[in-house]
């Protein structure tokens, strides 16, 4: 009876199917995303990052689309009132569907990123899917969110709009030759995306060495890229920079890298001695493949020899590694067996007597040349 009576009331009916939009809403949403919660905690395939990425436009686009089906339904509602809030559900729906869009491209790069680990020993192929994929996924959000401005200026019956973009599209010709000017740094930056996209001079994760920073590629924005230094800075290049300046790549094709160490001692110690420890200490070390191990006199001075320890590794990490392990050890090795093998600085003394002699041989040199000046003058 008391049902009846306020269902009598156009405004409770209108405020219960309200109520009624946002119940049902939150229901169909806490069932299906909490099964691919649950999905995406089980590690199975089926998740794809869908709850973190589609859970809160799929509840706006379902909460409003609820109301759009709940609003005639509201009694004694001005038409003009009406159209308005109608107009403000499609635009708020149409925002939510760029919303929702914009997540399909991060569950599309999530599902395909999985089979691409780059934490893998030999992660080329994963650093140069990463690297793509970063790069296409801001120029597909950029083109979601121009259709979406699109979109939300077709909701519009008002003709003026339409003129004022219509004039908006006609100075364009002007306009860009302002643009051009002021956004020049904007476009080649832009333009050096696609090529680094396409030719691959660096891609996520690579080894770099810019202006005699070392570090790994962090991240590629569409306008620069971030390298975090060994030190945990982080240097920001624009991306032009890696078009028209030469840099160093230590990961382009493969990981692997050789390291030097440079050893200077006395010619006195053997150098097949050397060779043989150095032998000794990098087969003991897990930071050497197996590859390379060599030792050689690369340069000789009147003081020392220069002596050139070349090792290989997996990559600049362990490389960086073995070489300090390679100038430590040897450098203690050199310590317990040829203590004076390091390079030294030699003098000749004269013996007292010969010096005595040749001062003495000096003045009386000096004597006789002050007697044949004196009687010269004489």
């Amino acid at each position: 009876m008391i049902a009846d009576i306020h269902f009598r009331h156009g405004w409770f009916f209108a405020i219960f199917l309200f109520c009624t939009a946002i119940v049902v809403a939150n229901v169909v949403h806490y069932i299906l995303f909490r099964v691919l919660r649950r999905k995406e905690a089980e590690g199975k395939s089926i998740g794809w990052g869908l709850q973190r990425y589609l859970s809160h436009p799929a509840r706006a686009i379902f909460f409003l689309t609820c109301v759009l089906i709940a609003l005639p339904t509201i009694p004694g509602l001005p038409d003009k009132l009406e159209d308005t809030l109608r107009q403000l559900c499609i635009m708020a729906t149409i925002a939510a569907l760029g919303w929702f869009a914009v997540g399909c491209i991060y569950v599309f790069q999530s599902a395909t990123l999985r089979r691409y680990d780059l934490t893998a020993e030999n992660n080329v192929r994963a650093r140069r899917v990463h690297t793509q994929f970063q790069l296409f996924r801001r120029m597909l959000i950029t083109f979601v969110v121009i259709i979406d401005i699109g979109a939300l200026l077709w909701t519009f019956n008002d003709p003026r709009i339409w003129h004022y973009g219509s004039g908006l599209l006609a100075s364009a010709g002007v306009a860009s030759l302002i643009l051009a000017a002021a956004a020049k740094s904007t476009a080649a930056n832009f333009l050096a995306g696609l090529q680094i996209a396409l030719t691959e001079p660096i891609r996520i994760d690579d080894v770099v060495v810019i202006q005699g920073e070392w570090g790994r590629i962090e991240e590629i924005n569409s306008a620069y890229v971030v390298v975090k230094i060994w030190d945990l800075r982080r240097l920001i290049v624009p991306l032009s920079f890696f078009i028209e300046n030469a840099f160093q790549n230590w990961t382009r094709d493969s990981s692997d890298i050789m390291g030097t160490a440079f050893l200077y001692v006395d010619y006195s110690i053997p150098v097949e001695a050397l060779r043989q420890q150095l032998n000794t200490i990098v087969s003991a070390s897990p930071l050497w493949d197996g590859r390379t191990c060599v030792l050689q006199v690369t340069n000789l001075s009147e003081r020392a020899m220069e002596v050139r320890c070349l090792t290989s590794s997996r990559d600049s990490s362990e490389s960086f590694d073995l070489r300090c392990l390679v100038r430590e050890k040897m450098t203690e090795w050199i310590q317990q067996n040829y203590p004076n093998a390091f390079p030294i600085t030699r003098f000749t003394a004269l013996s007292e007597i010969a010096v005595h002699t040749s001062t003495d041989s000096n003045q009386s040199s000096a004597e006789n040349s002050l007697s044949t000046r004196f009687s010269r003058n004489q």
